[in-house]
Formats: C-alpha cells, structure tokens, sequence
C-alpha cells in the first residue's frame, strides 16, 4: 500500500504542477497532506513535517540572503561590464545567446553549488533573455542541464555521498567518467544550440537600443498594460504579483510619457506609462515584473531592463572595485567551507548593505525591493518540507526503493551496474541524494557484488542521473532557479526532463562502452 501511494503521490503532485492546475507550493502542501494521511500518518503528520522543515530551514536561510546579496550587486551595477561583455560576443542572436547561457551556467557549475550557479547565471542573463523577447523557461533549461551534468565532479555532493556510503574514492568514481561527462556536456550544448535557433527563427535577429526591444515587446498585452499602469510604488497593483530582484527600489514599471519597452508612446490610442513621484528612473528603465504566456515567453512589453539602466539611482560604479573584491571573497569562502554557506552569505549582505548604502532608509528600501524573490524561493523551500516529511515519516520512500530492488530478476544480476544507472534517473529525482545514496546504493552494491560487480562500479554508475536529479522539486537550487527567472516549475519540467533523460542514458552508454561500467 505505501508503494502504491508513493508513486501515486508523486505522479499526482507532477501531473498537477505541469497542467497548471496547482501551483508548486499549494501542490507541495495540500497533495502530500492528503496522501499522508490516507498512509496512516493521522496526527503524527505535524512532526513528521516540522522535523523535515527542521532539516531544510539552513538551506532557506542560504537561499535567502544569497537572492539579497546578489541582488544588490545586480542593483549596484556588478554585474553590468559582464552583461555588456556578453551582448558584444553574442550580439543580438538568440541562438548565441543560448549557448552562451549553457557556457555561463558550465563555468560557475565547476564550483560544486547549484544555487550559487543559478543565481550568477540568472542575474547576468535574464536580462538579455527579456530584452530579445525570449523565453526565459530556455535559460532555466540550459542551467539546469549544464548544473546537472557537471555535478557529478569529485567535489560535489553526490559522489562524494556514494564515495562515503561504499567505501571508495571519490576520485576512482569521477576520472574514469570523464568521457562521460564530456559526452553529456557536447550533448547539452547541442541541446542549447537547438532551443537558441529555434528563439532565433521564431524571434529573428532582434536590435537592442533605447528605444527598441525587439519585435516582442512592439505590441503590449492587456496583462502587461494592466500591469504597467497599476504599478504604483514599486509595486504592481495585483495581488500576487511583486517586482523582482532586477528592479532597483525606485523605479516602476515604466517611463512617462513613453511605452512600457522604453520608448515613446506617440501612436494614437497607445497607453502612456507613468514613473511614481520621485522615481528618478532615467529614460530606458523599463519593467521588472512580467507576465508570462503558456510558453514561458513574456507577456507583452514589461520587459527586465534596469539592469542595463546606466541612470538607474541604486548604481554605485565607484564602488565597483570594492563590491568584486568582495563578492570573489564571498565565492572563496564558499569554495573554502570554512563557515557555514548560509553565515557566509548573511555577513557579505551585511557589508555589501552597510558599504553601499550607509543610510538607514536605504538599506530598508533595498531589502523590501527583493522581498518578493526572496519570499517566493523561501515559501517553496518550505512547503517541500511537507513532501520530504511525508515520504520519509510515513516510510513511503524506503517502501518504493526496496519494492524496486525486490522486483529486480536474479537474472538480471550481471547487468546490475547497468540496472543501477537507470534507476538512479528515477530515484534520484523522487527522492533525496542521501536517501538514494546512503539507502538504496549500498543494498544495490550488495547484490553486485554476488556477480564480481565492483563497489566502485556500482558508485560510477549511480550519479550518471545527476542531470535529472538536479531538475526535482526537492532540489532547492531548481526552486531557486525558477523563482528567480518567474518560470512555472511545469513548464520548466515539459523543456527540461526528456532531455536531462537523454543525456544521462549517453553518460550512461559512453561509460559502458569505454569499459569504466560494466555490461553483463
């Protein structure tokens, strides 16, 4: 019975998030809720649920002073040569600008951390993506493809994780699936190649100026005029809807007298966007929130366009020496795991806040101009501690793996490295990488080692999935992603899953072949 309800949860909680008949978190909540308590869990679900809450509240505190700090930075005007460096070599192609995105996202991956990567990634491209009209659910896809692909590195956490659960090296694990890996990395450039020429056939060639942001932004929806013209304070005037971390605290949705892209609103009948009294927002400071259609594109012509915004109030170019050396502080620190992840970021945001903004009242109003971001990823993170809590308290999760080694034919034992590559796909993705790697790897070694299977063969096998797990909704770092970029955690899973599928059954097909894996 907890198998059955496991799996029926799970499709459940998948089926409702990707038709968009529940949000992520109400989903998060209310299915594993209900499914708890048909397992028997009765009043016990409660502390089943904080103790799960318990365990992820360091990773919220982590995800939430990293959204203030980097977006200070953004706001601070950090971030600003790299983007132009980026609109330089990629120019105004879309599919260049894709496969930038996937380099971007492969080089910040090499440091180990999922979050620290999406929100680097996030803060230098969204921008660019929401400039040329393109959907942002590609950038997510292509972070999420290239994190998940490169985290099987010796220092990240799952092979370090199967390392420690079979008693190996965790670099006898990662070197021999190099090939592997540069295997799935060509797979996942190809991969952006595709998605950046398929924007660029339905975009074009876009120009980026003062006054034009591509033939997306020519026409307004009525969400995004609703949205422009309600926006007052910072906010925009619909309950539920915030400005993101891009938007310096005080600059609206617009310009006066012009369109919501930028420019002018001349054409008879066009409706003028007006700045708040006292925004001081320059010409160009375009709009942070946005609306998204089913295609994860933006809805209309509040496009992203303060980070660019060389008048924006919140730039600080002569402090910019000092916000890098700062910022390369904090990522060493990082990288050093010398303080807690969450303490490291607390203290840089603090600096970073005290540095840039002495007064008082502005610190207040740069902490309140990223609540929204930072109440979205945080409020996810949470509610995945009811799921967590649930399939752990209720004794689904160990159910649901041992039913699968259980149903595994003797037969089938010579092939069990094999066996355990693919089912990492799934485990890993339902589950968390220490359920996976501390209770479900070494009862798979177990029965390996009865047909001359290696501890460590069976350990190079288990994180050939790490690209489909990295796109699960117990991932942190993925909720961040999305929050960040505003995208549907459904329609993330609709572009990204097949595809994450894909190149990790290829790391899988390349390490047989190359022998590192054994067949039969």
């Amino acid at each position: 019975m907890l198998v059955v309800l496991g799996y029926l949860m799970v499709l459940t909680f998948m089926a409702l998030i990707m038709t968009k008949k529940l949000s992520p978190m109400l989903a998060l909540i209310m299915v594993p809720t209900i499914f708890g308590l048909f397992a028997g869990a009765g009043l016990g679900i409660g502390d089943m649920v904080i103790e799960a809450i318990g365990d992820l509240a360091p990773t919220a505190a982590l995800l939430m002073f990293a959204i203030m700090y980097f977006g200070l930075m953004i706001d601070v005007g950090l971030f600003d040569p790299l983007v132009r460096l980026i609109l330089r070599v990629t120019g105004n192609d879309p599919a260049k600008v894709v496969l930038g995105t996937a380099l971007l996202a492969g080089a910040v991956s090499l440091d180990g951390d999922g979050s620290t990567t999406f929100i680097v990634t996030t803060a230098a491209m969204l921008p660019i993506y929401l400039k040329l009209g393109m959907s942002p659910v590609v950038l997510t896809c292509v972070a999420g493809l290239a994190n998940g692909t490169l985290n099987i590195v010796p220092w990240g956490g799952p092979t370090v994780r199967a390392a420690a659960a079979l008693g190996v090296q965790p670099s006898d694990i990662f070197v021999p699936l190099v090939p592997s890996l540069i295997a799935g990395l060509v797979l996942v450039f190809v991969f952006a190649w595709l998605m950046g020429l398929r924007e660029r056939r339905r975009l074009g060639t876009l120009e980026i100026g003062d006054s034009r942001l591509g033939a997306a932004a020519a026409a307004m929806s009525p969400l995004s005029q609703e949205l422009a013209t309600a926006s007052r304070g910072g906010g925009t005037g619909i309950p539920g809807v915030g400005v993101s971390m891009f938007t310096s605290p005080t600059v609206a949705l617009g310009v006066r007298g012009g369109r919501a892209d930028g420019s002018r609103a001349d054409a008879p009948g066009e409706r003028a966007v007006d700045n708040p009294a006292g925004a001081g927002a320059g010409a160009g400071a375009g709009a942070a929130a946005y609306g998204g259609n089913e295609n994860g594109t933006p809805g209309g012509a509040t496009l992203a366009d303060t980070m660019l915004d060389p008048d924006r109030p919140t730039l600080r170019p002569k402090m910019i020496w000092f916000n890098l050396v700062l910022t390369v502080a904090v990522m060493v620190l990082l990288v050093a795991d010398l303080f807690p992840l969450a303490y490291v970021f607390m203290v840089g945001t603090a600096i970073a806040l005290l540095v840039n903004f002495p007064r008082v009242k502005e610190q207040s109003a740069e902490i309140v101009a990223h609540a929204p971001s930072i109440v979205g990823v945080v409020s996810m993170v949470f509610a995945a501690g009811v799921l967590i809590g649930v399939l752990n308290g209720t004794g689904m999760v160990d159910a649901m793996a041992q039913w699968l080694v259980d149903v595994i034919p003797t037969s089938m034992g010579p092939y069990l490295a094999v066996i355990t590559g693919v089912l990492s796909l799934p485990l890993t993705f339902f589950m968390s990488n220490d359920a996976f790697y501390f209770g479900i790897l070494p009862v798979l070694a177990q029965s390996g080692a009865a047909f001359g299977i290696d501890p460590v063969e069976m350990a190079r096998a288990s994180v050939v999935g790490q690209p489909v797990h990295l796109q699960s909704p117990l991932v942190p770092a993925i909720l961040l992603l999305v929050s960040l970029a505003n995208v549907n955690l459904g329609d993330h899973h609709k572009k990204v899953l097949w595809r994450a599928a894909i190149v990790s059954l290829v790391m899988l097909a390349v390490a047989i072949v190359v022998g590192v894996i054994p067949w039969g």
